[in-house]
């Protein structure tokens, strides 16, 4: 008897297929005879207790101008089905957070849910480097605007960040003599109301911002350098930059054996820890990228791997 999922994601309609991960995970889950199911936040409900979801039945292509048709979709129990992939981009809002408790109820009801709903929930993906902060250069958070300059002046050069960002928005580099500070540091913490994160600025991103993907806590020897184009500083893809593979080094290798046991305990099964020179940025839960990218880089199948770790733990 063939297994089934259902994705969660934003609307499959206006992904970019070449690049997109999840699209990678559903053509390797339909190889393998896996019955796909769609839905979007939208579909998601709670009856009696139960966590159910408005599922379209989805067949998926690796053509770059028609890669899904979806049927009609009904209303079912997400216990029906044996996986859910909740592949939701942030923003960590308060919508996000129900879903993971919807997703919590399909959990108890023996659903594997890919990542773990109180995980997503939990890990900030930001703030839960600090869970490991021998893996990270200085960082500040904080909501106040004159600990956040001092911090600025003891390390001159920085980046701040929002917490619930991605793709490199609202990322800024600036340094004690800069006369934008203050009013960045107001846009950040809303004036005050807000936590902001200050990091020491590493020049080594100049030579990229690595992506390493974590399948049940084990790394893929390969690394995505997300390198900065022209004047930008950012190296994030989605803010123009160029990728480049890589083989783990050492350094890459320490991190992952750091994080990457806890991550297993969690129940986080998919994950991307960002890597700047030796220094861990950001561990990326909800919806990590860059399958594709490494895949034709290195002729690997990490949605494979992937799969061949989710069959594992239904077996």
């Amino acid at each position: 008897m063939s297994r089934s999922l259902a994705v969660l994601m934003d609307p499959i309609a206006s992904i970019t297929p070449k690049k997109d991960s999840t699209l990678a995970m559903l053509l390797e889950a339909q190889r393998r005879g896996w019955q796909l199911r769609y839905c979007t936040q939208g579909d998601l409900a709670i009856r009696a207790g139960q966590a159910w979801a408005r599922l379209a039945p989805l067949t998926v292509k690796d053509d770059p101008y028609q890669w899904f048709t979806l049927e009609a979709a009904q209303w079912q129990p997400l216990s029906s089905v044996d996986l859910v992939l909740a592949r939701k981009d942030p923003p960590v809002d308060p919508q996000f957070v129900y879903d993971t408790m919807v997703l919590e109820l399909a959990q108890q009801a023996g659903t594997l849910i890919a990542n773990d709903p109180r995980g997503l929930r939990d890990m900030n993906e930001k703030l839960y480097t600090q869970s490991f902060a021998a893996c990270c250069a200085p960082t500040l958070v904080a909501r106040d605007r004159g600990e956040l300059r001092r911090f600025v002046a003891e390390y001159g050069q920085v980046v701040l960040k929002p917490l619930d960002g991605m793709g490199g928005r609202g990322i800024f580099r600036s340094h004690h003599n800069d006369p934008n500070l203050n009013s960045i540091l107001e846009t950040l913490t809303s004036n005050g109301r807000s936590f902001a994160l200050a990091q020491q600025y590493l020049p080594q991103i100049a030579d990229g911002d690595k992506r390493i993907l974590l399948i049940d806590g084990e790394p893929i020897p390969y690394a995505l350098a997300r390198i900065p184009q022209g004047d930008d500083f950012r190296g994030n893809l989605a803010a123009g930059g160029r990728g480049e593979g890589r083989p783990l080094s050492d350094r890459d290798r320490w991190i992952a054996a750091q994080v990457g046991p806890e991550l297993k305990r969690r129940g986080m099964i998919f994950v991307g820890l960002d890597v700047i020179g030796d220094w861990l940025t950001e561990i990326n839960v909800t919806s990590p990228t860059c399958i594709r990218e490494l895949d034709t880089q290195f002729g690997l199948n990490i949605a494979g791997t992937l799969f061949d770790c989710i069959e594992s733990k239904l077996a």
